[in-house]
């Protein structure tokens, strides 16, 4: 059985990071008038970052090497794009966890971790309250968007994509609450939620490109098609039966590249688009999280 304590803060490590950027992109996507929506959409910012505060603190020589190589928790692009980003809309971010990040070490398979159990339980139970009151929150806007009776600059879409994202975080650790290890179950249904999060990327991609980014437009096009197929591919059939794993790590691998292409470019002001500098290095960890569970499936078959 992996070990309970590493697997809870290799989850934290990823997911606390992405659910407090949600928070920035709803909060930056609010008009200035929306006064009271921001400061929801800042306060689990802030949540979350305190919780992934924590969880780097203790996370030093607990978590495995595979994950800190991976690019998940925190690529080349993080600190200048987290730096870039809050230049561009005034949201505070604390890049010190950043740094902090790139100076954990992994654990060793001979070493035990058992004295932190209790404190991973706890933080796992502090990120239940914070998902159950940020899902609520996400469906909050939806609601009032789909009326009429409030404007987001995020695509009702690209909502329904972060709540879907908060869901899975909040399955995961109630998985890991009630049985102390991440069910092969659940991996098993990996590649068609992630194969819908890469395919909606690409959409998102490509209608925040600014118009005369032609070529790159075509490029979102062809990947939001190819994920698409991929979808349509694994529900036809058993996806590790017929090497779609294979096929779909090739895929993100690519997808993986022209994603750190775009965030370079866009650091350095070399795409036209209205993608905020830490959005395109969101979505290219999320790129490299995939391509790591794709490839640790892989490795098992």
């Amino acid at each position: 059985m992996e070990n309970y304590a590493a697997l809870s803060l290799e989850t934290h490590l990823f997911f606390a990071r992405i659910m407090k950027e949600h928070g920035l992109f709803l909060a930056a996507g609010f008009p200035c008038a929306d006064i009271a929506w921001i400061r929801r959409a800042d306060y689990f910012r802030e949540q979350f970052e305190d919780l992934l505060r924590d969880v780097v603190t203790i996370s030093n020589r607990r978590v495995n090497q595979e994950v800190l190589k991976s690019g998940e928790l925190v690529t080349e692009f993080t600190i200048p794009a987290e730096r870039r980003t809050q230049q561009l809309s005034g949201v505070l971010i604390d890049s010190n966890i950043t740094e902090e990040e790139l100076r954990l070490r992994s654990r060793s398979c001979s070493e035990d971790f058992m004295e932190t159990d209790g404190m991973v339980t706890e933080i796992n139970r502090r990120a239940l309250r914070l998902l159950d009151g940020l899902i609520d929150f996400k469906e909050n806007i939806l609601e009032e968007v789909s009326r009429g009776r409030l404007f987001n600059a995020n695509y009702p879409l690209l909502i329904q994509h972060i709540q879907r994202e908060a869901k899975l975080y909040r399955a995961t650790v109630m998985e890991l609450l009630e049985n102390k290890e991440l069910s092969y179950k659940n991996l098993k249904k990996t590649e068609e939620f992630w194969n819908r999060i890469m395919m909606e990327h690409a959409l998102f991609i490509r209608g925040l490109l600014d118009p005369s980014e032609e070529e790159l437009i075509m490029t979102a096009d062809q990947f939001a098609m190819d994920y698409r197929k991929l979808l349509e591919k694994s529900r036809e059939q058993d996806c590790r039966a017929m090497g779609l794993t294979e096929e779909t790590l090739k895929e993100t691998l690519k997808y993986r590249d022209i994603k750190a292409a775009g965030a370079d470019g866009i650091l350095d002001c070399k795409i036209a688009s209205i993608i905020l500098p830490l959005l395109a290095d969101h979505v290219l960890r999320e790129a490299n999280h995939y391509i790591r569970l794709l490839e640790t499936d892989c490795d098992k078959k």
